[in-house]
Order: C-alpha cells, then structure tokens, then sequence
C-alpha cells in the first residue's frame, strides 16, 4: 500500500431503453386514437348508420349529378313530407323486428284506418278529433289481436299477421262500399298535417338548435354515466364531432326548408314521435326489455321478464304506428280509397327498417333506422320520377339497396360473433 488511492472500476450507465421513457414514446393524438376507435368498432362490426348514411349520400350526388333540381328547396321540402308517412309505419316495424318477427298487416291496418276515420267524419258526421282518436285505437286493438293470437294460441306472427293483411285488407274495402274513394276536407285536421308549414324561419332553426343542444346535454351525460360505471364511455372529442355533424345536417336542412315554405308539421310531428319512440326503447326497463327479448327469448322468460305482455305490447305499437302513417298518407292525397294501404307500401316499410340498421335476427336496432332508411327509399322514388325514369328501374334499385343492406347485417352479425359480442 503505498497510499495512493486505487482506481475504481467504473460501469459505463446504461442508456435508457427508449420504451423505458414515457417521453420516448409519445402518446398518440386524440385525432389517431379516434380514428383508432372507429376501425376498432367497424372490425367488431358495430357499424351503426354508416352504410346508410353512406347509401343516402351516394344515392343523392348520383341524382343530382344528372339533374340539379334533385337538391333544389322545393324537392327536398316534398322529400321530407313524403317519408312521414311510411316512415311512421316502420318504426312500428322496428320494435317487432327487435324482437326477431315480422308484421305483414301494417300495410292493410294503415288503409283500413284512414277509411275507417273518413267514414266517421265524411259519412257520419262525427268531428275530426275524435274520429281520428277512434282510427288510432282501431289500430291499436288490431294489433293487440294480433299479439294475442301470436303470444297466447301460439300461431306464428308471420301467419297471424298474413291473414291480418288479408282480412283487414277486406274489411277496408266493404266499409268503403261502392263508391271507393272518400274525399277529406282540404282545410281540415288531417289534410292540414301535411300541407301546413310553419312560414317564420325561426322556427325552422330554433327546432335544429334544440335538437343539437338536446343531443350534446344526452351524450355528456351518458358518458359521465358510463365512465362513473367503469364501461366504455364516448370521449369528449367524439362526442363534439357527433355534435358538430348533427349540427352541419339540422341547420343545412332547415336552412333548406326556410327557401320554400319553412318547416313543415309533419316532418316536426314525425321528429317528435322519433323522439318519444327513442327514449321510450333506450331509456326505459320497457324498451331495455324489448331488446333482451330479441333472439333470447327462453333467457328472458327464465330471468322471470314477463314476456307475454312486452310481446303484445309490441304488436300494439305496431297497429298504433300503422294507423298513424295511414292517417298522414290519406292526408297527403286528402283521400281514402280502394288503393289505401296497398301497392308497394308494406315492402317499402319493411325494406326501410332493414335498410336503416334494425337486424331481421332480432335485438338490434333504433327507431332512427326507419327514417334513415325511409329517406333512402324516398330518394330513389324521387330521383326516378324527376328524371322521368321507369318506375321499374325504382324497383331494381331499391332491391338491390336492400339486398346489400341485409347482406352488411349478416356480416355485421358475424364480425360480431367472432369478436364474442353477440
């Protein structure tokens, strides 16, 4: 030891791993974790209103493309009082597609209501109010009929609804007798459900501010719900561009409305029930019990849900709906005929679910599907009859939309499936 200090072996400091550093791997911006949230959802096949919101745009620009009158105020405003009648129609036929089954009467019910209501008020001289109270609940009875005979002597719906389509069919025509055709008055109530227009702009945009404000109040407080439950929750940025999009579609339609008459009642009646409808299926045991009901029927009946009565009290809505779109439809015309409830009506409001989203398997679906779909529908008549096109092209079209919409469900349902989702 001479006393000089001995050297200490120095070890040369590792370097930090790069993924050591949380600075060293950068947190993904909130635009990539959207987008990555979105191609998480298509992959597991929860698609929503995609396609259809897709099918509406492509199937607009090819019309206008070939005539620019197809996107002029005065068609758009006719396109939205034509969906309201069929379009009520089918959100009666989501809530039976929810449960997995068919209504085949909801064409023949919404004829024999509107002749029923013009016998009443034309022939018989009762006041509009009340024979138009008496047109719905003949709707609603015929629906729980049929919910009766399907839940409780076990015949199926899509017989029982058959002979519905048959048999109401008849009775429609005997009480019009002879003659045919009941023309309504053209000033009043129900001629005026889809003539009237509210003519003060403001009206138009104060339904679309309350619409979105409405919808961004409902999603904030859904995801403070679901993240305080510890369920996945739609993020804040989601959530604002859902909010902005809405916001583009109501002003850009009311803006649009206020060019020709304003914003017409029944578009706004329509909009209400969609509304009601909505909260009544998402925010309700009622509706939460409607969905469990779709495709697990023995599970439902097990968990001790009475599943006689959500049964028949989905038929009745589906009566009730159908009257109501057969009381709109005779006032577009201010008639009521023979031809009432017939024609393409009944397929047009099956095709319009389907179209929209709700699952012909059951359990999945909204109310908003049917006007989604119903716009769908609308626009290929319209298109097609302003561009002077056969009516058998409509046809050819129209199925094939559908036939795409039923395939995208079957797939859906598969991703679904392989992701345990189902």
């Amino acid at each position: 030891m001479n006393g000089t200090p001995r050297p200490t072996r120095q070890h040369p400091r590792p370097e930090p791993h790069p993924q050591a550093h949380p600075r060293s791997h950068p947190r993904p911006s909130r635009g990539r974790r959207l987008a990555e949230a979105v191609a998480g959802r298509l992959r597991g096949g929860e698609l929503g209103s995609l396609p259809v919101l897709i099918s509406v745009a492509a199937i607009w620009i090819i019309f206008v493309s070939f005539d620019e009158k197809f996107l002029s105020p005065r068609n758009l405003s006719n396109l939205s009082v034509d969906i309201v009648g069929t379009g009520l129609i089918a959100v009666g036929v989501v809530f039976v597609l929810l449960l997995g089954e068919i209504d085949l009467s909801v064409g023949s019910v919404s004829g024999l209501a509107a002749a029923a209501f013009a016998m009443l008020n034309v022939h018989h001289g009762l006041a509009e109010g009340p024979a138009l109270l008496l047109a719905l609940a003949l709707g609603t009875a015929i629906g729980f009929f049929h919910g009766f005979v399907f839940t409780k002597v076990g015949v199926p719906a899509f017989v029982v609804t058959l002979a519905g389509l048959l048999g109401w069919n008849g009775l429609m025509l005997y009480i019009l007798g002879s003659n045919g055709t009941v023309n309504l008055d053209d000033e009043g109530l129900v001629a005026q459900l889809t003539s009237y227009h509210f003519h003060y702009v403001a009206v138009a945009y104060g339904v679309a501010a309350l619409g979105v404000a409405g919808y961004l109040l409902v999603a904030l407080r859904d995801a403070r719900r679901r993240r305080a439950a510890g369920v996945p929750f739609r993020t804040p940025g989601e959530i604002a561009v859902r909010t902005g999009a809405l916001a583009v579609v109501a002003f850009a339609a009311a803006f649009v409305l206020n060019r020709f008459q304003g914003l017409p009642l029944a578009l706004l009646i329509f909009i209400v029930v969609l509304v009601a409808l909505d909260f009544v299926l998402r925010r309700t045991p009622y509706g939460r019990t409607v969905f469990a009901l779709g495709g697990r029927l023995e599970a439902a009946r097990r968990a001790g849900i009475g599943v006689d009565r959500i049964r028949i009290s989905v038929f009745m809505i589906s009566g009730s709906m159908a009257a109501l779109g057969g009381l709109f439809l005779a006032s577009r015309v201010t008639s009521a005929s023979q031809a009432s409830g017939g024609g393409l009506l009944l397929m047009n409001a099956i095709a319009a679910a389907v179209i929209g989203g709700t699952s012909l398997f059951g359990g999945r679906g909204t109310v908003w599907s049917a006007l989604l779909g119903v716009l769908v529908i609308q626009s290929i008549a319209s298109g097609v009859a302003l561009l002077g096109i056969r009516g058998a092209v409509q046809f050819m079209i129209t199925g094939g939309v559908l036939l795409i919409a039923v395939v995208i469900d079957s797939l859906s349902r598969r991703a679904q499936k392989a992701h345990g989702r189902v």
